[in-house]
């Protein structure tokens, strides 16, 4: 079959050619001067054939793996240990790239792995229902790619407020406001494709091809005759023609552009080096106060550094992923012919640099992130679950306990004085002293009756000329033993 209009569909790349891009791909030269050579776009062509025969298995293996890590990132970031406005923002983008996932496995195993190689047009299929498919996931995928990067964003700007205004950061950054933010994302990405969903469409042709098969009531020599066999196939295409469709695709191309990838790749960069610099300031901060001896805000910075660290990473990870994109998307506005000529030749690589960005999240919860990891081996590991587990207990100190310390206090101080000065009180009394066997009391008792406290301490006195009185305390008589040290509740 032999055709003259090439068809470019977009994908995760997200860059929607317009209607006169058809016509440019048969008129653009093998090569742009000054830019593209012959001899590299000789080899961008022959990149895009080669790698095009292993894309369909190499993404549907990063699509597997990706599928049970998001899975994994929203079963632990569901737990109520896990509950954080950060965490809220990562739940949701491990929702967005999970179905990123799901809409990519189809494709890619039945227009990549089960392509027929006898059709030489792109992404077409005899069979309707999964051209709807096609047309599903063109949309589909680009609305929650579009929702993965702004809410990268918003972690990235989340997180440079908790670093600038820590005592306000509680406040600018609830889970509520978090929440607000995720609506707001799916809810505005959602809009701004609708000029998505109207441009992308179908055709169809037929595919002619001529079969040979035994006849003997052939009528040449032969015994042989030829057969044509038609077959209809299905192929997307986008919309042009009209003038209203002309603007719609426009208005889309200018859209994808703008909003999907020159803009997210500025505030990305722009974010990732204002974490950088505010990660450096707080490793500073840190080591100012370790210097200072104050250990224990130097911990909790540190954890707080770990936290950053760790969001960095994903923002570096979605930076590198979408600049080059953000880039060529530039370079396809000023430059005539380059979609057609490099563009189009790196959809593929450029389509598994984003499915392997939205797979690899796990990697860096589980390597950067001990509550991550304690929390997934927790639900997941055996080992973890058959671990005895220790009730969380908190440190309580009762009016008792404290009485009992200062009354122990005062009771070493007399010991001291009467070993160095045998001081005696105004009135000629020695001081009694009680010896520390006091301690020795039963510890599971809270109280005494006041005769055998008294009795207690008469046996204890040191002072054996007179009866040893009882002990006082701000002039009330003590008849209660400290209650043991610690109590948990």
């Amino acid at each position: 079959m032999e055709t003259t209009e090439t068809t470019f569909f977009p994908l995760l790349t997200g860059t929607t050619p317009t209607s006169t891009d058809t016509v440019q791909a048969s008129l653009c030269p093998a090569g742009i001067p000054g830019i593209v050579s012959n001899e590299t776009y000789e080899g961008l062509h022959n990149f895009y054939t080669s790698y095009g025969r292993v894309h369909g298995y190499v993404a549907v293996a990063v699509c597997l793996f990706g599928v049970l890590s998001n899975s994994a990132n929203i079963i632990v970031l569901t737990r109520k240990n896990m509950a954080s406005s950060t965490n809220t923002i990562l739940l949701w983008l491990a929702v967005f790239d999970l179905l990123t996932m799901l809409s990519y496995l189809p494709f890619a195993t039945h227009f990549y792995i089960m392509k027929q190689q006898s059709v030489n047009i792109p992404f077409s299929s005899p069979e309707f229902p999964w051209i709807c498919l096609l047309l599903f996931h063109a949309s589909f995928s680009i609305v929650c790619h579009t929702i993965a990067i702004w809410l990268t964003i918003a972690l990235a700007i989340f997180r440079y407020i908790y670093i600038c205004k820590p005592t306000q950061g509680a406040f600018y950054c609830s889970q509520q406001r978090a929440r607000k933010v995720v609506i707001t994302v799916i809810v505005l990405t959602i809009l701004i494709c609708i000029p998505n969903y109207t441009v992308n469409t179908f055709k169809t042709f037929e595919n002619v091809k001529n079969v040979t098969t035994n006849d003997p009531d052939a009528s040449n020599s032969t015994g042989l005759r030829t057969v044509e066999i038609r077959k209809l196939y299905y192929y997307p295409h986008v919309r042009g023609g009209s003038s209203l469709e002309n603007m719609i695709t426009q208005v889309n191309y200018w859209i994808q552009a703008i909003l999907i990838k020159l803009v997210p790749c500025g505030m990305l960069t722009a974010l990732t080096l204002l974490l950088v610099h505010a990660m450096h300031k707080a490793y500073r901060k840190r080591l100012k106060l370790k210097s200072q001896g104050r250990k224990a805000e130097s911990d909790k910075h540190g954890e707080h550094n770990r936290t950053t660290g760790m969001l960095l990473a994903v923002v570096v990870l979605f930076t590198l992923t979408e600049l080059p994109q953000g880039i060529l998307t530039l370079m396809n506005i000023f430059i005539n012919c380059f979609t057609e000529i490099v563009y189009n030749r790196l959809g593929d690589l450029l389509d598994i640099m984003a499915l392997t960005n939205n797979s690899v999240n796990f990697v860096l919860y589980c390597t950067m992130s001990t509550q991550f990891r304690n929390t997934f081996c927790e639900i997941f590991c055996c080992t973890m679950k058959n671990k005895p587990k220790w009730m969380k207990l908190r440190l309580v100190k009762s009016n008792n306990y404290r009485n009992a310390i200062e009354i122990k206090e005062k009771r070493n101080k007399t010991n001291n004085n009467k070993r160095n000065d045998d001081v005696h009180k105004p009135n000629g009394n020695k001081i009694p002293i009680f010896k520390e066997k006091v301690e020795e009391l039963p510890l599971n008792e809270t109280a005494l009756p006041k005769e055998q406290v008294t009795q207690i301490k008469n046996e204890q006195c040191i002072d054996t000329e007179s009866q040893c009185p009882a002990l006082k305390d701000g002039g009330n008589e003590v008849t209660h033993k400290y209650s043991p040290d610690q109590t948990f509740v």
